[in-house]
């Protein structure tokens, strides 16, 4: 049994998580903003914490962290607004990123997205392109942390029912593009990569595929 904070503990995946990993006997706390939304996290299993990581800072963070094993980041500002995207998805990140390493919590998930990075190329005057910088921001700076990071970055995501499989960019068809994939198959990874050691260091994308979740986390190589 481990203890994991999800950060954006509201969100679909988030929520979809903590229900399967408190089902499993793990412990989980729930960071959300929205007081409001308290009794849904409640009934995933997670301890909820409301808390607004866009204006707190390390200490702050840290504090709320303290004594889990495992941190995920699967919060973000919804786009629609550049300067809270930048706000959200790259500074309260990092933030967390430093709260979990003062905090001497090693292991850290980022959910991102498939085809993040530095040279996405979208234009700066799509809406998307905020996103995307902030994202290749964050994914950056996780690199860069002593922290046993990997990186999931699932491709367009559905409300379909789980298929329990995936397909694992790098693992046979290294010319795989993004497509689509469950929500609920993306919590399944996340809580498949949470103990997966050889899974450190990963940026790790996928579809909806014909590979069992966990034999294809079982298969990632970092770097």
């Amino acid at each position: 049994m481990s203890s994991v904070a999800i950060i954006g503990g509201h969100g679909k995946i988030a929520m979809l998580l903590a229900k399967q990993l408190t089902g499993e006997g793990h412990r989980v706390r729930s960071l959300f903003r929205n007081k409001d939304h308290a009794p849904e996290v409640a009934a995933t299993g997670a301890e909820p914490v409301v808390a607004d990581v866009e204006h707190l800072d390390v200490p702050a963070i840290g504090e709320l962290l303290a004594g889990v094993d495992a941190v995920v980041w699967s919060a973000g500002a919804g786009g629609g607004n550049p300067s809270r995207t930048y706000a959200v998805d790259r500074d309260a990140a990092i933030r967390s990123m430093n709260a979990a390493a003062a905090a001497g919590i090693e292991r850290y998930i980022m959910v991102s997205y498939f085809g993040a990075s530095t040279d996405h190329g979208v234009p700066e005057d799509n809406s998307f392109f905020a996103y995307a910088e902030a994202k290749a921001a964050a994914d950056e700076y996780l690199r860069g942390t002593g922290l046993n990071w990997t990186i999931a970055a699932p491709s367009s995501l559905t409300d379909d029912a789980p298929t329990g499989r995936i397909e694992v960019k790098g693992q046979g068809d290294d010319g795989l593009k993004s497509g689509s994939v469950s929500r609920a198959d993306v919590a399944a990874v996340v809580a498949a990569l949470l103990p997966a050691q050889n899974s450190v260091g990963a940026f790790v994308q996928f579809n909806n595929g014909d590979t069992p979740i966990a034999d294809a986390v079982a298969a990632i190589k970092a770097g």
